[in-house]
């Protein structure tokens, strides 16, 4: 029977600050909150962790789901939220006892339907700050006004003072024997549950954090290379103007020294004439030189001025031509709103995140660089992705052979891009160990 067909339990939710629970609703409640109906000022422009809870008549946690709400500035919850709670606590998986048995859990490690994977969290299960625990103990509390049922008493004792034959007794010794074995496994195996469920909830926020650690890293290296390789090309731009004025300069200079050759051999033709037709021409030089300088100046200014103004004329239509841009994105931003508000989702499926709902807030920022904004929510870098999607289309070794080709063995699939390490994890054992040894110096 689905837990649906149980209408004497009761379901609520339970919201998460600062690692305890701040704030208890039925799910009607929840419901008003979702519609707008109700704001949560407490909650303000923040992202909640909260938890789906399905309590029994005995007070008792049947299944949870751990989700994440957003608020925007006045309290209000996120218009396109829209995550079946029901539905995934009733598809999630073995958990452990919270005091009437192994418990329904979904969570973010542990979510049966893969595009939601990203709107849960994993609880924590660190003593004295066990979230399962304060779950359990809230529903005890019953601050909600559940009905509850009240348990029977105990039946007297069945064999008080009656006499038992020894075998009978044997009998009744070996039950009990049983009894308690059957126990101490079933607990045994619940501490094992726990301990596994804590285990893989500590490994997924170790992977996430040592991706997002080195996703930093990767950006930050990045930055700095595009610095590197911006100061060089201005470095080489500059260089190459002083090279061009340099010959340029010496053009002018042997331009002057041929005219002034020229000039000093008909003066010397001339000297026979007098002193006078010498000055007379020296000055004509002079005239002439100046002349010249002028003439190549205003030939210069002419060509700053044209060239000015074709940059003010480039500068113009880039910017008529950003503003046009603007114009079309807030027309289509507006189109994507109205089918937001007609209740249509937008979900893409790329490889690495499976199916993936996108917010109208991120539509845009999807538009301009759907690898990047995928690469992102990986926790990796765009190269990183790009390397990791062609060895998912095609896994087998990347590695060249002395030959030149590749080597084209086949290797095992890595599903998960933040746990995919560059130029080795596409490569098959024998190039692996070449790779290691490189980096290590041997």
């Amino acid at each position: 029977m689905s837990l649906q067909a149980k209408p004497q339990q009761v379901e609520a939710v339970m919201f998460f600050r600062a690692g305890a629970i701040c704030k208890e609703m039925h799910l009607a409640e929840f419901e008003a909150v979702l519609d707008g109906v109700v704001s949560l000022v407490d909650f303000a422009d923040q992202q909640i962790p909260a938890a789906y809870v399905l309590i029994t008549p005995r007070l008792h946690i049947r299944a949870v789901t751990f989700f994440l709400i957003d608020f925007d500035e006045t309290g209000r919850a996120d218009s396109g939220w829209n995550i079946p709670l029901r539905h995934l606590a009733e598809q999630g998986v073995r958990g452990p006892d919270l005091g009437d048995g192994a418990i329904r859990l979904a969570c973010r490690s542990r979510c049966p339907v893969a595009w939601h994977q990203m709107h849960l969290w994993d609880p924590s299960l660190k003593p004295g700050r066990n979230e399962l625990l304060q779950l359990r103990d809230a529903a005890k509390r019953n601050n909600l006004g559940i009905l509850s049922e009240v348990d029977a008493p105990a039946g007297a004792d069945a064999g008080g003072g009656d006499w038992l034959a020894p075998e009978a007794a044997k009998s009744m010794a070996a039950r009990l024997a049983r009894k308690v074995d059957l126990q101490h496994r079933q607990k045994t195996a619940q501490l094992i549950r726990q301990q596994r469920l804590r285990l893989q909830s500590l490994t997924q926020q170790y992977e996430d954090q040592f991706a997002r650690l080195r996703l930093e890293a990767e950006q930050r290296e990045k930055a700095l290379l595009e610095q590197i390789e911006t100061l060089q090309q201005v470095l080489a731009c500059q260089e190459q103007m002083n090279v061009d004025l340099k010959v340029q300069q010496q053009s002018q200079a042997d331009q002057f020294r041929r005219a002034r050759e020229a000039l000093t051999r008909q003066l010397r033709s001339m000297e026979h004439d007098g002193r006078s037709e010498a000055e007379l021409l020296r000055g004509q030089f002079e005239l002439e030189l100046q002349a010249r300088i002028a003439a190549e100046v205003a030939d210069y200014k002419d060509q700053i001025a044209a060239l000015q103004a074709e940059l003010a004329s480039r500068s113009e239509l880039d910017s008529q031509q950003q503003a046009e841009v603007e114009r079309l994105r807030q027309n289509q931003l507006r189109g994507i709103e109205r089918l937001a508000g007609l209740g249509v989702m937008f979900v893409v499926y790329h490889p690495g995140t499976g199916h993936l709902t996108i917010p109208l807030a991120e539509i845009g920022r999807y538009q301009d660089d759907p690898e990047a904004f995928v690469a992102a929510k990986c926790l990796v870098s765009p190269e990183h992705y790009r390397e990791w999607l062609a060895h998912y289309q095609q896994p087998t070794c990347s590695a060249r052979l002395p030959t030149g080709e590749r080597c084209a063995m086949p290797i095992d699939r890595i599903d998960t891009p933040s746990r995919f390490v560059r130029g080795e994890s596409s490569c098959c054992t024998r190039h692996q160990a070449k790779v290691r040894a490189a980096r290590a110096g041997v």
